[in-house]
């Protein structure tokens, strides 16, 4: 059997999310990409768009949709008794889990998964009166031992960290532990969130806690918006072709991921779900009874079987082991976006851009592990290729003003698949203003894949042959050189990536980073 990468340390990891059917497709991505994570729990979460209330019947009037659309008090608001979305996709992924260990040994199993499903502060957006079970664990896992950092990811509210921090500061603040226990919090604790959805961050935890770090992860690109902001050559992964081929149609996960026209819906009588309905006019939803609440972007969009959206999958896409380290600082940028904008093609500076320039890769990976889901052998699907640095020790190092730099990576394919690669400069992500010479292997992955093909035979040489081994090349070494411009700056930073694709089904990107740190010392 072919070998698999190594994985490196998991990111500790707690994913909060509402009963909105984007949550359901991000908790099914995370859990194809469960491998990478070290799960400590998976939460309700409400926000001011679901919210389970108290069971009393209870009614709420505060920050709420519902409140928007005029309809007065609420004793709950899309969220049914008995909601349990996160148990179903665990459930699904145990149907699979005997296929998904086969492509990677670090998938937890099902039983992990199940014993970590908690309710958070569910009852009304942004409560933080009571303790919860998620907040408990919240609060368990910041007051333990461990100082790697933990990630809490939220695509709903934040009442559940924020009863965690405020039951802590209840606790110890006034004693001779806390100044400790707060920096000790805070260097631990990161919040990667997709907006302040109940208010809690600018109220409480950015207040009283200013030294935890938080992201926000906001994008169109993921959501419901992802039409406005995808590139013209990646607007085919939005299509119900694509859709349907690689996603919906592939398995048990396949069958429970939402797509338009699909005839389900979250919640009884939700009159803003009207995703299950294809082809319809913002009318004649209206009529049905529906609040159309966001556009439907023209003809052709809402076709049978196309996206809907994913809106939260950025608060975690930066953690994933595809090498490019987004997790080590918020401005490095990677497959969730960074807090800074790229320069798109357009020549305009775009934080949209600063997403949708991966979200190809992005999707042809997430196909794959569907792919994996329903494969038992690890020869009949595809894996990532895998880049290795060979110049140096460290993927982080000190270069002075004038120094030559000569950088080589080691590009390979698990598959055996022909694997290309390439050197450039991610000049948004560093800190140098000025223009940087690279030479060497520089050229678009897309060029040099399209020569490649044009020198191949149309009939391929027999399997084992000499003349086969010389055409496809799964393993190749990719260097660049560059010298440091004399102008640059003490502390300045240069980003360099060397990116492999390989040429199997679908094809699969992976990167590695290089930061250059200039010191004149």
């Amino acid at each position: 059997m072919l070998e698999r990468p190594i994985v490196q340390r998991k990111p500790r990891t707690v994913l909060m999310l509402d009963p909105e059917l984007d949550d359901l497709n991000t908790l099914i991505r995370y859990l194809l990409y469960s491998d990478q994570f070290e799960t400590e729990g998976l939460i309700y979460q409400s926000s001011s768009i679901h919210w389970k209330g108290d069971g009393k019947g209870t009614l709420h009037d505060g920050i709420s949709e519902h409140v928007r659309l005029g309809l007065g008090p609420q004793p709950r608001w899309r969220w049914d008794e008995g909601t349990r979305f996160m148990e179903e996709a665990v459930e699904t992924y145990a149907l699979v889990y005997p296929n998904l260990k086969v492509h990677s040994a670090g998938y937890p199993s099902p039983e992990y998964l199940r014993f970590r499903i908690f309710e958070g502060n569910v009852e009304f957006p942004g409560d933080m009166s009571k303790d919860s079970p998620g907040s408990l664990l919240i609060r368990s896992l910041m007051l333990d031992e461990r100082s790697d950092k933990l990630y809490l990811l939220t695509g709903a509210g934040q009442s559940t960290i924020g009863r965690a921090l405020l039951t802590i500061e209840e606790e110890f603040k006034g004693t001779d532990r806390w100044e400790e226990l707060y920096r000790r919090i805070c260097r631990k604790v990161i919040i990667q969130a997709f907006a302040d959805q109940d208010g809690v961050y600018a109220s409480y935890i950015g207040v009283n806690w200013p030294d935890i770090e938080f992201r926000d992860m906001t994008t169109l690109m993921w959501g419901y918006g992802a039409r406005q902001s995808v590139l013209p050559q990646d607007a085919h992964y939005l299509s119900a072709e694509w859709t349907r081929e690689h996603i919906s149609s592939v398995g048990p996960f396949g069958s429970l991921y939402r797509v338009w026209g699909d005839g389900k819906t979250m919640h009884r009588n939700d009159i803003t779900d009207y995703f299950g309905y294809a082809g319809l006019s913002a009318k004649q939803l209206e009529k049905l009874g529906f609040w159309v609440w966001t556009e439907l972007f023209g003809l052709g969009l809402g076709e049978a079987g196309s996206w809907i959206s994913e809106g939260d999958t950025t608060i975690y896409l930066n953690l994933l082991n595809n090498g490019l380290d987004a997790h080590l600082d918020a401005s490095y940028g990677g497959w969730g976006g960074r807090n800074g904008p790229d320069i798109g093609p357009d020549g305009k500076p775009s934080r949209e851009y600063a997403v949708a320039r991966w979200f190809g890769a992005a999707q042809r990976d997430f196909a794959a592990r569907f792919r994996w889901s329903v494969t038992p052998r690890y020869e009949d699907a595809n894996h990532a290729p895998v880049v290795e640095l060979t110049s140096h020790e460290h993927r982080t190092m000190e270069v002075r003003p004038g120094q030559t730099v000569v950088l080589k990576a080691r590009v390979s394919d698990p598959d055996g698949d022909h694997v290309e690669g390439r050197w450039w400069r991610y000049f948004e992500a560093d800190t140098y203003p000025g223009e940087i010479r690279l030479a060497g292997d520089t050229g678009r992955l897309e060029q040099e894949e399209q020569k490649a093909r044009a020198a191949h035979p149309v009939e391929l040489p027999e399997p084992g042959s000499p003349e086969l081994a010389r055409l496809v090349r799964s393993e190749r070494e990719i260097a660049c050189e560059l010298k440091v411009p004399a102008d640059a700056a003490d502390g300045q930073t240069i980003h360099l990536i060397c990116e492999a694709r390989d040429h199997g089904t679908p094809s699969l990107t992976s990167y590695l980073r290089v930061v250059l740190k200039v010191t004149r010392i």
